[in-house]
C-alpha cells in the first residue's frame, strides 16, 4: 500500500482530531491517578500537529512521522511528550511510503522497544505499553478481519489496565490506590490505534 501525501494528511488529521476530542476524558482519567494534565498536554501537542499538518504531510512518510514526533516532544508536557515523541520518531526511522503489514509490524516493534527504554517500563506496569504490545501481537498475526481485531484488542487492553497496580509513572506513588482506574496513557494509545486503523482501512 502506498501512503501518499493525501493519505498522510488524513492520517495525521484523524489521529489529532480523535485525541483532541477525547482530551476531557483523558484528563478525568489522569486526575484519578496522576497530575490531571494528560488530556490538556495531549490536546496541546496534537493541536500543534494539526496546525502544521500541511507542512508535515508534504514530506515522505518517514520524515513526516519524525516531524510529528518532534512536535509532540516540544509541545506535550510531562512524561507523555517524550514517550509519544519517541514512538513516532522511531516509526519514522524505519517506514517509507510503501507499507505492508509486515513492515509496519517490524517498525512498530522497534518503536515499542524505544518507548520501553525511554520510559524504563515494561508490560504489566499500567502504562501505554500494556496497549502497544497486544496491538503488536495482533499485527504480527495478520490474517482476516485485521482492522476489527486491532481495534478490539486496543480497547480491551486499555480496559485491562483498570485492575492493575501502577509500577511506573506518577500513578505508582499511589500504590494500591492506583487499582481500579484505567491508565490514561493506555487509553490515549488505544485512541490513536483506533484512529490509525480507521484511516488505513479506508485506504485499503
Amino acid at each position: 500500500m502506498m501512503i501518499d501525501r493525501e493519505a498522510r494528511k488524513l492520517l495525521f488529521e484523524t489521529v489529532a482530531q480523535r485525541v483532541i476530542a477525547s482530551a476531557e476524558e483523558l484528563t478525568d482519567l489522569d486526575r484519578a491517578i496522576g497530575d490531571g494534565d494528560h488530556g490538556v498536554n495531549m490536546r496541546r501537542g496534537f493541536e500543534a500537529v494539526l496546525a502544521a499538518v500541511d507542512e508535515l504531510s508534504a514530506k515522505n512518510l518517514g520524515e513526516s512521522l519524525k516531524g510529528v514526533g518532534t512536535t509532540l516532544v516540544m509541545k506535550v508536557g510531562g512524561a507523555s511528550g517524550p514517550l509519544y515523541g519517541t514512538l513516532f520518531m522511531s516509526l519514522g526511522k524505519t517506514l517509507d511510503d510503501e507499507v505492508t503489514c509486515e513492515r509496519v509490524a517490524d517498525a512498530f516493534a522497534t518503536a515499542i522497544d524505544a518507548v520501553r527504554a525511554r520510559g524504563k517500563s515494561d508490560v504489566g506496569q499500567k502504562t501505554m505499553l500494556d496497549v502497544l504490545f497486544p496491538v503488536l501481537a495482533v499485527l504480527r498475526e495478520g490474517g482476516t478481519e485485521l482492522p476489527v481485531r486491532l481495534k478490539a484488542v486496543a480497547k480491551a487492553a486499555s480496559e485491562e489496565t483498570i485492575p492493575m497496580r501502577a509500577i511506573r509513572g506518577r500513578a505508582s506513588f499511589l500504590g494500591e490506590r492506583s487499582v481500579g482506574h484505567m491508565d490514561p496513557g493506555a487509553r490515549s494509545s488505544a485512541l490513536i490505534v483506533d484512529a490509525v486503523v480507521d484511516v488505513m482501512e479506508g485506504l485499503a
